[in-house]
């Protein structure tokens, strides 16, 4: 009997760590009255963008993940956006890497972080089996990485579409190209083939298609440690014409370890940047800032046929606030 209830007494434990970060129904209802300024549209979809996030827990890791399930039930989300450096400091080695476990699985647990999550590689990434986070598209439900770079369209309302894209901006960087031996198999990329093809999948005519979002690791334009660090200005030099051209609405990215949200007034997209997963580094402003801070958090996005509503949210150490909020109308 003694035994009995020592096993009862671990299952229950067990299923407290697990799923302590979810929050009870009737703290949810106080939350949802709190931020009303968060709104679910009816006629839309709902996602997320985090970044830079996988340290096993530490950090702000644990308090932006159980926010991240609250946000997602008061939107009714549909799915989320990583920009890349998924797990640190060397990516996983295979898809048995504990990490998996340790830096995901126990980490975003609230059963709407279960909807897909479309996954961009980061620098931090390739330090490690890169293979790996593609094959673990077959193990996980919900991580999704067919291949390094790859699109998802995925239905707003009424036979109007979003054009996602998901890209690996790591090729694009030319001092990762000189250290082969520590981002594994990366001259192996070509960049003029993803450019190729990012430009190909824009080129549609598709009249369903009614928003473009690209989503990749490194930034056109920064105010915080890589302000003007040469990969800025690479990545920059590469992605903003065909951007402009093909009139992208918006680009998420990472990289930077904050939270910003930049657009230059002769650019057609908006760039949001959501890299405060976890560890966190000095933010800062830059031309066409429109937001900027180093808090813990990720952004929240909904989307209509008509109207993209970006939420800045910040973690705290029992609740979170929406810091910021943007919209983007057709």
């Amino acid at each position: 009997m003694k035994y009995t209830n020592f096993l009862s007494l671990l299952f229950f434990l067990t299923i407290s760590l697990v799923y302590g970060q979810e929050r009870p129904d009737h703290a949810l209802n106080q939350i949802t009255h709190h931020h009303q300024d968060l709104k679910q549209e009816i006629d839309g979809i709902a996602f997320l963008a985090i970044g830079d996030f996988g340290r096993h827990g530490a950090f702000t890791q644990k308090e932006v993940a159980r926010d991240m399930g609250t946000v997602a039930e008061i939107l009714d989300l549909n799915f989320t956006v990583s920009v890349g450096d998924n797990f640190y400091p060397t990516g996983v080695q295979s898809t048995q890497d504990y990490q998996w476990i340790s830096s995901f699985e126990s980490i975003y647990t609230h059963h709407l972080l279960h909807e897909p999550w479309f996954v961009a590689l980061g620098n931090h990434d390739y330090e490690g089996n890169v293979q790996a986070q593609i094959d673990y598209s077959n193990v996980s439900r919900r991580w999704e990485m067919p291949n390094r770079y790859f699109e998802r369209l995925i239905e707003i309302d009424n036979d109007q579409y979003l054009q996602l894209l998901v890209i690996d901006t790591n090729p694009m960087v030319s001092k990762y190209l000189k250290e082969p031996e520590k981002y594994l198999g990366i001259n192996d990329q070509s960049t003029q083939e993803q450019l190729k093809w990012i430009e190909d999948k824009l080129s549609t005519t598709n009249p369903k298609i009614v928003w473009r979002i690209v989503v990749g690791h490194h930034p056109l334009y920064s105010g915080g440690k890589r302000k003007t660090a040469k990969e800025t200005q690479e990545i920059q030099h590469l992605l903003e014409p065909v951007f402009e051209k093909h009139k992208v609405d918006a680009y998420i990215c990472g990289h930077e370890h904050d939270l910003q949200i930049i657009k230059r007034n002769n650019k057609p997209f908006t760039q949001f940047l959501s890299g405060a997963g976890s560890e966190l580094r000095e933010s800062g402003r830059t031309e066409g800032t429109l937001f900027a801070d180093a808090v813990p958090g990720f952004m929240a996005f909904t989307l209509t046929n008509k109207v993209l509503t970006a939420y800045v949210i910040q973690s705290q150490k029992n609740d979170f606030k929406v810091i910021y909020k943007n919209k983007i109308t057709k």
